[in-house]
């Protein structure tokens, strides 16, 4: 499918429905009267039959004036909502609890009472088991308002009781927004930092988030409160390159959906995200067979859950890939994982507008050391360049960075160096700016940029001395960064010893290294 360049809301909607959904929208559509709804079926046929979205095409196929067109999508997308709801109101439970509020405000407004309270008290319990604080304050006032026409002597009781209710409420609701945001700011400074750059970067995180998050150490936590802290100490810890105490986390996190299918399948999302960081945590920490152990239990959990809909597609293909492509990295099996980029360059088409910046910036990297790794350099320095080309210098600064430093590298292998002094500067001038200048960066450019001056017989030697200068850093509390970007140490041995890549890969990874 074409992608439109456009952002129209009422196109993508329906080009994200299913065939079940069109269909529901059709029975739906045809139930209203009149020229209007005519008008906008037409128009949803129209921008059904379009590849990508085309105005003046759209107007030449449907009865509707161009003045009409702003009013009549606006309709159009409002009544594909209303049709989908109906048709999912029976799969999704808070969709069900807030269509039970609804019925309850019905008969509150037609003055019966006492089915309304039925409804509510039902939809009340409801809440509380799914930890709907928000709703289940509303219908607590709600609850109360009725209870205010109320002549019954327990009505006081009854407020007491929904009073303690909606205070014990209030603190969890206030936990959750405390435990959600510090998860958030973490996950803000992983997507703009990456992982922690210097000494300075360390003592922020933990000078600002530990006292904040060592207030729930020892606190007795609902479920909501537990996956919010587990997610925000995963962040912690991944961000300061503590991979063990970060995969223990989340552990923990998927553990906690595990033991409640209940809200593992209304919180399907955050149980898949929990599976990303654990899978993450296993890679880093090169824990090659209980890596591949989770990696085929989350393959396992998807088949049930993965294909909920097309945000648990997305979430679960893009954990897959990502894993997968990692495997390969495990393994040294570049030329197995290139029959991977054809199915990732078509989840990334078909969800181009619902994949994010940062996640596509990563697949392109992965995807581009996985050519570097068989000695594919062109093809290399191309998905590097969709990476480069990013205008928004705050997303992923490190990957930005080091794609540069990575294209470099495949310049040189593939003999584009005529230019190089010139790329060397402006990546140099590049990582100063985004203030990612470490000393294994400093290293290599040194090197790449003495490259001219050496005479062929002595590369071996020089790419000796880079790699005993490099070697001490492989396990510096933040200098190590580099090498979760960059195999720089397999690459200079392979340089030295003549071998690929991915035969000195593959040698460390069945030696166990």
């Amino acid at each position: 499918m074409a992608i439109s360049s456009k952002y129209e809301p009422v196109f993508d909607l329906i080009k994200s429905m299913s065939k079940a959904e069109k269909r529901n929208f059709k029975l739906y559509a045809t139930r209203l009267s009149g020229n209007q709804e005519a008008k906008f079926l037409a128009l949803f046929d129209a921008l059904d039959a379009s590849d990508e979205y085309d105005e003046q095409r759209i107007l030449a196929r449907c009865p509707i004036k161009k003045e009409q067109l702003p009013n009549m999508k606006a309709h159009l997308y409002k009544q594909i909502l209303v049709s989908i709801r109906l048709l999912n109101v029976q799969h999704s439970e808070p969709m069900q609890l807030r269509e039970q509020i609804d019925f309850a405000r019905i008969l509150y407004d037609k003055g019966l009472y006492r089915p309304c309270v039925k409804i509510l008290d039902k939809a009340l319990e409801q809440a509380l088991s799914l930890e709907q604080y928000a709703a289940a304050l509303d219908i607590i006032d709600f609850q109360k308002q009725i209870e205010s026409l109320n002549t019954q002597a327990d009505s006081i009781y009854r407020v007491e009781t929904l009073t303690r209710q909606a205070t014990e409420m209030c603190r969890r609701s206030q936990t959750i927004n405390d435990l959600s945001r510090i998860s958030m700011q973490l996950y803000g400074l992983y997507l703009t930092l990456g992982y922690a750059r210097t000494q300075k970067d360390l003592d922020l995180i933990l000078h600002y988030f530990k006292p904040r998050l060592l207030r729930y150490v020892n606190a007795e936590l609902s479920f909501l409160e537990r996956f919010y802290y587990y997610e925000a100490m995963a962040w912690y810890n991944y961000i300061q390159h503590d991979f063990l105490r970060s995969y223990k986390y989340a552990r923990r996190w998927v553990e906690l959906f595990d033991s409640d299918p209940q809200m593992k399948r209304l919180m399907y999302d955050n149980y898949m995200k929990g599976y990303a960081r654990l899978l993450e945590g296993l890679y880093l920490m090169r824990s090659y067979q209980r890596f591949t152990k989770a990696l085929a239990q989350f393959e396992f959990e998807c088949e049930a859950i993965g294909s909920i809909n097309d945000n648990a597609v997305l979430i679960s293909q893009l954990i897959i890939f990502v894993s997968k492509l990692n495997k390969h990295f495990f393994e040294g099996s570049f030329d197995e994982g290139i029959a991977l980029i054809p199915d990732i360059e078509e989840f990334i088409a078909r969800f181009d507008r619902q994949l994010n910046l940062h996640n596509k910036m990563l697949l392109y990297y992965k995807i581009a050391c996985l050519y570097f790794g068989m000695g594919n350099y062109i093809k290399c320095i191309h998905f590097l360049g969709r990476i480069t080309a990013t205008r928004d210098p705050q997303i992923r600064r490190d990957l930005q960075c080091f794609a540069r430093i990575l294209t470099l590298i495949a310049s040189y292998e593939a003999g584009i160096d005529y230019n190089l002094d010139y790329q060397i500067k402006s990546v140099f001038r590049f990582l100063v700016k985004m203030n990612d200048m470490g000393q294994v960066q400093r290293e290599m450019l040194a090197f790449l940029k003495r490259l001219n001056s050496i005479y062929e017989n002595e590369v071996k030697e020089q790419l000796a001395v880079l790699y005993e200068r490099l070697k001490p850093y492989e396990n510096h509390p933040y200098e190590r960064r580099a090498f979760y970007y960059l195999d720089i140490l397999s690459w200079l041995e392979s340089k030295m010893s003549g071998l690929s890549v991915a035969t000195i890969i593959r040698r460390k990874f069945e030696a166990g290294e």
